[in-house]
C-alpha cells in the first residue's frame, strides 16, 4: 500500500508577498493583559430523563440520587432506587474576566459512569466551584448532544460522543471573580508567543505613541505606565494601545508531523551551502502458487500446492544537486522541489541537513 503525504505548508513567505509579511499585527492580537484571565469552574451533578440510557446502578449514582431526593424531603435508602434514567456527570466552564453577576456562561457536561448516552437529558441545578472552593455559578438546563447511539449489545451504531453535551448559557453567574489589571498605575502586557525581539518592538511601538511609558521586562512581559491624566480612564487607555500595530519576530523553525505528512516552516529558515543526493528505491514482492501433480497414468504421487515468491528491486539513479546559500524559505522550497522530493522525503532531507549543520533553524518532530 502507498502512504500519501498530501500537505506541505511552507509558511507565509510562500503564500503572501514580502510587503504583506512586513505589515504589523494589532497589539491586541499579540498580547493579553495580566490579570484579565479566564478562571475554570467545575461541578458535580445529575442528569435525569435519559430513557433507560443512564448509569447501571453504581453505588455513587444511587447515593447522589438519594441525596438529591433528601433535599426535597424524600427520605429513601439508596438501595431502594433505580438509576437507569439518571447519570452522574461533571460540569466544566470558563468564567471570563469581568463577567458580572446575572450573566450566563456556556458549560460542558460529561458522563462519569457507564451511561450510554446523555441525549434528551436535563441537568439538575448544580453549583460550580472555583479553585478557592467558592460557588461562582449555578448550572441547569436541557442538554444539547452532538451525537447519538442506537441498537443493542449485539449490534449498535454510534456517531460522535453521545456522553458529552453542552448547554449554551447553561450557567448563571452568582459571584464575580476578583480582577485587577492596574497596579501602581501600570499595566503588564503578556506576549502570547514569548520572544525578546517582539517584546522590544512592542515597547518601542507604544513609546512612539505614548512617550517613555513602556519598557520590556523579559521575553514575555512588557510593563506600560498609564500617562498622567488617564489614571481614571484605564479602559480608554487600553483601547488606544490595542490598536497599535507591531511586527512580531519569530525564530527560524520547521515543524514536521510524520503521521500526517505536514511540514510547516517560518519564513526565517535558512540553509547554508550544501549538496543533497536524492534517490528512489522500490522493492516489489509478489506471491504466487504453483500446482504440482503426478502424471495422469501414474500410480504414485499426490497433488500439492507450492508457494513461490518473486522479488524485484528497482533503484532509480540518484541525483546530486548543490544548494547555494538560500536566504528565504521560498528559495529553499524551490531548491528542494527542483530535485522532485515528496513531503516524506523532505522530512528526511531536513533531518539530515540539521545533523550536517546546514539547516539554520530549529527542527521540531511531532
Amino acid at each position: 500500500m502507498k502512504r500519501t503525504f498530501p500537505l506541505l505548508l511552507l509558511a507565509t513567505a510562500l503564500l503572501f508577498p514580502a510587503s504583506a509579511a512586513a505589515m504589523g499585527a494589532r497589539l491586541k492580537d499579540l498580547v493579553m493583559i495580566s490579570g484579565a484571565r479566564d478562571n475554570q469552574l467545575v461541578g458535580y451533578g445529575l442528569v435525569v430523563g435519559l430513557a433507560g440510557e443512564g448509569d447501571k446502578n453504581p453505588v455513587y449514582t444511587l447515593r447522589s440520587l438519594a441525596n438529591l431526593l433528601q433535599r426535597f424531603g424524600q427520605q429513601l435508602p439508596a438501595q431502594a432506587l433505580v438509576a437507569k434514567n439518571v447519570a452522574v456527570v461533571m460540569i466544566t466552564a470558563d468564567l471570563k474576566a469581568f463577567t458580572k453577576v446575572g450573566q450566563r456562561i456556556d458549560i460542558t457536561v460529561s458522563a462519569m459512569g457507564d451511561a450510554r448516552s446523555l441525549q434528551g437529558g436535563v441537568l439538575i441545578q448544580t453549583p460550580l466551584f472555583g479553585v478557592d472552593r467558592k460557588v461562582y455559578a449555578l448550572a441547569q438546563g436541557p442538554l444539547a448532544v452532538g451525537g447519538f447511539i442506537g441498537g443493542n449489545n449485539s449490534a449498535s451504531v454510534q456517531k460522535n460522543h453521545p456522553t458529552v453535551a453542552t448547554i449554551s448559557g447553561g450557567a448563571l453567574v452568582e459571584a464575580e471573580m476578583p480582577t485587577q489589571i492596574v497596579e501602581n498605575r501600570e499595566l503588564e502586557l503578556l506576549l502570547r508567543d514569548s520572544d525578546f525581539t517582539s517584546a522590544a518592538r512592542l515597547a518601542q511601538a507604544i513609546n512612539e505613541r505614548f512617550k517613555d511609558s513602556a519598557r520590556a521586562i523579559d521575553s514575555t512581559s512588557v510593563k506600560v505606565r498609564i500617562p498622567e491624566g488617564l489614571e481614571e480612564a484605564s479602559v480608554d487607555f487600553v483601547s488606544r494601545i490595542e490598536d497599535i500595530e507591531v511586527s512580531p519576530d519569530a525564530a527560524a523553525r520547521i515543524v514536521i508531523n510524520e503521521r500526517t505528512g505536514t511540514i510547516v516552516a517560518t519564513s526565517q529558515v535558512k540553509i547554508s551551502s550544501c549538496a543533497v543526493s536524492h534517490g528512489d528505491l522500490t522493492i516489489t514482492i509478489a506471491n504466487t502458487f504453483d500446482v504440482s501433480q503426478p502424471n495422469s497414468l501414474s500410480q504414485t504421487g499426490e497433488t500439492s500446492v507450492t508457494p513461490r515468491a518473486d522479488t524485484k528491486v528497482n533503484e532509480r539513479k540518484g541525483t546530486m544537486i548543490t544548494l547555494n546559500d538560500l536566504p528565504t524559505i521560498d528559495r529553499v522550497a524551490a531548491g528542494l522541489n527542483a530535485i522532485g522530493v515528496t513531503p516524506r522525503d523532505m522530512m528526511a532531507i531536513f533531518g539530515s541537513m540539521k545533523q550536517a549543520g546546514a539547516l539554520q533553524a530549529e527542527l521540531i518532530l511531532r
